[in-house]
């Protein structure tokens, strides 16, 4: 019986060590499946990275040449102050709009302005006493009158504009002793009313009488950002102009120059001026009157001409740009950074190494369901890495001295097609 039992049990060992050895095998299999997977993911990215596809998709594309500068603001601009600038200011045009020749744009506040004032409110807070203690003043043009001064002040708290402020102001005013005059007129206490209103005019006219009223002596942009450069960075200097003038200024790049309380200014608002200082390769070429485009901190690109350039040293050159847009934006400022950009293109955008050159003419290769044509295109432009390309006109074939049969079989490129990333022409049938 005991033998039995150790012969069973054999058994039993003999079939688990069995079975064990079998998922064994399965968990090796499975390893080296693994492993083999792993090996293979690697090699594909051993063989993307040492030689990237082969294919490449056409897409629409835009290719700039362009640098960041830091450039200086100059424009031709005329610093007006009055006599009274102690006295402190008033703006009656805003920051940034434009105003024509001898128009007031600010005025300086008199002497005793202050005290003025509040005898002015005072008169107004006692004729708005006597109008609203007399019941027999005409109902039908007070409630007109009234609802145009609640109409205007309702209004008045959406204006952040000074200008607008100061007229809408002068409207109420004129309102108020519109409304005052009729009350005199029809009231018992009329010749009180009358009497306040007198008085009141004799101080307003006191008041507008001590203001010194400013003028702009030409006709263009009014600011009040002076910072005492207006005549040292002017067009009349261009020649003046270098590196080691700029940056004795001592300027900081993107400071927005201070409001000034005492003094505006007049600014030609059709164009302004920027130089810089570089000694990029493209600079080195570039010529006067050539055109160019920049990018402003507020991302907006803008065309710009070269209108002088000075030679600093070998390497760099001081370049003067001419502008016409953005004017008031770069009123802000004196000290700006930017992107010069000497050219961009536009349209068919593809690797460098996917065009190859036979006999002076530049071909890319399409691959459609792996049957390989030669495709004539135009390079537009070549940049670092890419080229903007372009297909040619039948003028143009012609002018090539390609047939009319040839003309009538030529082949476009499109959006979307797939070219060789490195093509051999001489497999190409």
């Amino acid at each position: 019986m005991k033998e039995q039992l150790k012969t069973e049990k054999s058994k039993h060992n003999i079939k688990k060590e069995s079975e064990n050895k079998k998922i064994n095998k399965k968990k090796m299999a499975l390893y080296i499946a693994l492993l083999v997977i792993i090996v293979y993911v690697l090699y594909i990215i051993y063989l993307l990275i040492k030689e990237p596809t082969n294919i490449f998709t056409v897409e629409e594309g835009k290719l700039y040449q362009e640098e960041t500068d830091v450039g200086y603001v100059i424009r031709k601009e005329t610093v007006v102050k009055g006599q009274n600038y102690k006295n402190g200011m008033e703006q009656i045009v805003a920051e940034g709009e434009r105003a024509s020749t001898n128009q007031n744009i600010f005025r300086y506040y008199s002497s005793n302005e202050e005290n003025l004032k509040q005898k002015i409110a005072d008169l107004d807070t006692k004729i708005q006493e006597v109008m609203s203690s007399d019941i027999n003043i005409l109902p039908a043009d007070m409630k007109l009158l009234e609802n145009q001064i609640d109409e205007k002040i309702k209004n008045i708290s959406t204006i952040t504009d000074i200008a607008k402020l100061t007229e809408y102001k002068k409207e109420i005013d004129n309102l108020v002793t519109k409304k005052a005059k009729i009350a005199g007129e029809s009231s018992p206490k009329g010749s009180y009313l009358n009497q306040l209103i007198e008085e009141r005019k004799n101080y307003e006219s006191q008041l507008n009488s001590g203001a010194e009223y400013v003028k702009a002596p030409t006709s263009g942009l009014i600011s009040y950002r002076v910072d005492g450069l207006e005549e040292i960075l002017t067009p009349d200097n261009f020649g003046s102009l270098s590196k080691e003038f700029l940056e004795s200024l001592d300027l900081k790049t993107g400071k927005i120059v201070a409001t000034n309380e005492e003094c505006g200014k007049v600014i030609n608002n059709f164009l302004c001026y920027i130089a810089t200082v570089t000694s990029s390769d493209e600079a080195r070429n570039a010529k006067v009157e050539d055109s160019v485009k920049i990018r402003l901190s507020n991302n907006q690109e803008i065309p710009a001409k070269i209108i002088n350039i000075i030679e600093e040293n070998e390497k760099e050159r001081v370049i003067i740009l001419e502008v016409k847009d953005q004017i008031k934006e770069l009123t802000n400022y004196r000290k700006i950074s930017f992107d010069l950009i000497w050219w961009d293109a536009s349209g068919l955008k593809v690797p460098n190494q996917a065009i190859v050159q036979e006999n002076d003419l530049d071909y890319v290769v399409r691959n459609r369901a792996g049957y390989f044509t030669k495709v004539l295109v135009k390079v537009k432009r070549k940049g670092e890495k890419y080229s903007i390309i372009e297909d040619y006109s039948n003028e143009e074939l012609k002018e090539l001295g390609f047939s009319d049969k040839d003309i009538n079989s030529y082949r476009k490129l499109s959006v979307y097609d797939e070219i060789l990333n490195t093509p051999n022409l001489k497999k190409i049938e």
